[in-house]
């Protein structure tokens, strides 16, 4: 490597765009003394600015390091895409305005595209089950937290009754066996005393959601001193209009569950519950519960429906960070009676809910969900507040049989077969410091362990995945490799450029800097590849665009989507790519859920759309084409055009008829946004077609 030769090379392009060091130092968020040192032969970029660099001088990291031009036409800020076979037939490209890429045909090989490339994450943050997946539509429904100041009330509920008392309970709610965590204010009841008879006493929340005519099943677990008529009713804000109504005969000192149906006969975006009663005297509740009828499992049965369109091969849960939030044995309580978690990053994991997770989802309610989307289950323990006993009895859980004891336990509720679960993660994030637990590397390898021990000893041909920061060789040789004998796999994550859209005239800029992080995304899987022993694979089980969970969708994390997955697909049997999760599905990236409805994002319609390779054998593959065959002998190809401005010419007329030509396009590429689907079957008839800019073709032969 001739550093000299290389900061000639960044001073050539530089000036060749017309660019002054200041600006391009501006443009990578560097000192222009640093661009100054490149050019003068004095340092080399570091590998982190090597793609953004690239994609500011309109180069690769291939030409930059090698500090010369390479004459290799390219249609957009990225590597190099090209897709060779045994014979040397590759996808041609012609360089500049109005360029032509010619489709080759290519013999299908042996490889298979694995369905594993095609995960998605389900983890417990954010908008993901809240407002999302989980159907139950109160919030702080088993009262959280510290009361309202002044009122006494649990927060997100406003009391009724100008004379009624609220006071903090002894809990309905409770951790179950292997709870060792250390956290606040998780269980609470609120008691509500009604001094004067006639006077209406309860509590309301404001911002439920209701459709007319559906119905809706209403719970409440409570304990009375006394019979009490409480009136459970939908309302408008002003309790002027009332759409649905009825009553309880409470009656029981020991906590009672009461379950009713209300059907309103108006729909409203903003109703209230309203729970009172008139007579005197208390009501102690422990958990309130609203869902849809038609719920499944307590999920919205829309969205799970979303969730099986996408495709999902492989579905990641709990975690993420919550993983190491959430203990499973709190599952085999009944849902009303499990109690919440406070979020250790409550910041980051929770801040939609006050901190806390309402512990809505269950084991089975799991296996259920990936049963009904078609995706095979992958669990993440938590082995800093799990023993590696109780982790090996949620193995036994899941995969024993009858005569075992925790797969008796699993019998003794309804599930008599057992779930089979094959792919485990020895936690997330270990080493990043964010994680409670040991984040040394030979620290989490002692810890981590005895749990794959355990694990083992109940389910022997389990594939289990360890954590770390990769790629970093602290941990190839002090975790991973010590760890390869019981896991064969290492999580890896990678979060692509956050777009900064605050300025129109950067939009260019800023999408060209978005999709450019996915050279880096290559170049650090293959690092960490060649940190690893020859048998062991990388399980890439988180990836995304950075923050894309707090702000809506665009067309931009939709190519960038796509060209991730052009490149995981490409990547997978070369660096070892076992399992890919995107993160995640639901309210996070690929679907955007609404009170009313759920639709696809556009990451969500690219996702849906490149699992027709999943099974099929592949053809070719690079960074801008995707072919592969499936048993039938039809080829199905995907091509990208991820220029901001050019157009790009497709030419497949040595494949023959076309059987179906579906384009992605969309003019605006900032949030929201989303692509428009259209049949260009008619067209192909030609044997060749046009890619406006930022768009994705699919074509079947």
């Amino acid at each position: 490597m001739n550093i000299t030769q290389i900061g000639r090379f960044i001073a050539q392009r530089r000036a060749a765009l017309g660019l002054t060091q200041a600006e391009l130092a501006e443009r990578l968020d560097i000192t222009d003394k640093a661009v100054s040192k490149w050019e003068r032969g004095k340092s080399i970029p570091d590998v982190a600015l090597l793609s953004r660099l690239a994609a500011e001088l309109r180069t690769s990291v291939a030409e930059i390091l090698s500090g010369e031009s390479r004459h290799v036409a390219r249609s957009s800020n990225l590597d190099e895409c090209r897709a060779p076979d045994e014979d040397g037939r590759t996808i041609h490209e012609a360089a500049g305005q109005g360029e032509t890429l010619v489709l080759e045909p290519v013999d299908a090989g042996d490889l298979l595209v694995s369905p594993y490339l095609f995960g998605s994450n389900l983890e417990h943050t954010r908008s993901c089950l809240y407002s999302g997946l989980s159907a139950q539509m109160l919030r702080n429904r088993k009262f959280v937290g510290k009361p309202t100041a002044g009122m006494g009330c649990a927060m997100a509920w406003y009391p009724i009754g100008k004379q009624a008392i609220f006071t903090f309970d002894d809990p309905y709610t409770r951790h179950g066996e292997g709870y060792h965590m250390q956290r606040m204010a998780e269980c609470n009841a609120l008691h509500i005393l009604n001094p004067r008879a006639g006077a209406a006493a309860g509590l309301g929340q404001h911002g439920v959601s209701i459709q007319a005519e559906r119905p809706y099943l209403f719970a409440m677990v409570v304990k009375t001193r006394g019979p009490i008529a409480v009136s459970i009713a939908l309302t408008d804000r002003t309790e002027e209009r009332v759409y649905a109504r009825h009553t309880v005969a409470a009656q029981a000192e020991d906590w009672t569950r009461y379950e009713i149906e209300l059907t309103p006969g108006k729909g409203d975006a903003d109703a209230d519950l309203r729970i009172t009663w008139e007579e005197a005297g208390s009501v102690c509740f422990g958990a309130l519960s609203l869902l849809p009828k038609d719920h499944f499992r307590g999920m919205r049965r829309d969205v799970v429906q979303a969730m099986a369109a996408l495709g999902i091969g492989v579905l990641r849960w709990p975690g993420g960070n919550f993983a190491g939030e959430y203990n499973w044995m709190d599952g085999l309580l009944p849902a009303d009676m499990r109690a919440p978690f406070q979020s250790y990053l409550g910041l980051e994991t929770q801040p939609h809910t006050m901190g806390y997770d309402f512990n809505e989802m269950n084991t089975d309610d799991f296996i259920a969900l990936c049963r009904e989307i078609g995706a095979e289950p992958f669990i993440t323990i938590n082995p800093c507040w799990n023993t590696p006993e109780e982790n090996a009895a949620w193995v036994e859980y899941c995969n024993g049989d009858s005569t075992t004891h925790y797969g008796g336990l699993r019998a003794a509720r309804g599930y008599v077969e057992p779930y089979r679960v094959q792919l485990w993660s020895l936690g997330n994030e270990f080493g990043y410091g964010h994680m409670e637990g040991d984040n040394t590397p030979g620290g989490y390898c002692k810890t981590v362990q005895e749990h794959g021990k355990k694990m083992l000893e109940v389910s022997p041909n389990l594939s289990l995945c360890s954590s770390g920061p990769y790629p970093n060789w602290e941990w190839a040789e002090l975790s991973a490799r010590p760890l390869s004998g019981m896991a064969q796999m290492i999580s890896q994550h990678y979060y692509g450029y956050a777009p900064c859209f605050t300025d129109l005239m950067a939009v260019e800029q800023e999408y060209n800097r978005c999709l450019a992080s996915i050279a880096r995304m290559r170049c650090l899987i293959r690092q960490t590849h060649q940190m690893l022993s020859p048998n062991m694979r990388i399980s890439l089980d988180e990836w995304n665009v950075w923050y894309a969970w707090y702000r809506p969708s665009s067309v931009t994390d939709g190519i960038y989507a796509a060209l991730a997955m052009h490149l995981l697909i490409e990547e997978a049997e070369k660096s070892g790519i076992a399992i890919a999760c995107h993160f995640q599905a639901v309210n996070e990236g690929m679907l955007c859920v609404e009170p009313d409805g759920v639709r696809m994002s556009a990451q969500g319609q690219i996702f849906a759309l490149m699992r027709c390779h999943a099974g099929n054998h592949l053809c070719f593959a690079s960074q801008e084409a995707v072919a592969t065959m499936d048993r039938e002998g039809r080829v199905t190809v995907t091509l990208i055009n991820a220029s901001y401005r050019q157009c790009k010419t497709v030419n497949f007329s040595k494949y023959g008829a076309c059987r179906e030509a579906v384009l992605y396009s969309s003019d605006n590429v900032l949030p929201p946004s989303f692509f428009s689907e259209t049949n260009l079957l008619e067209q192909a008839g030609s044997g060749s077609l046009c890619m406006p800019p930022h768009s994705v073709l699919k074509i079947s032969f």
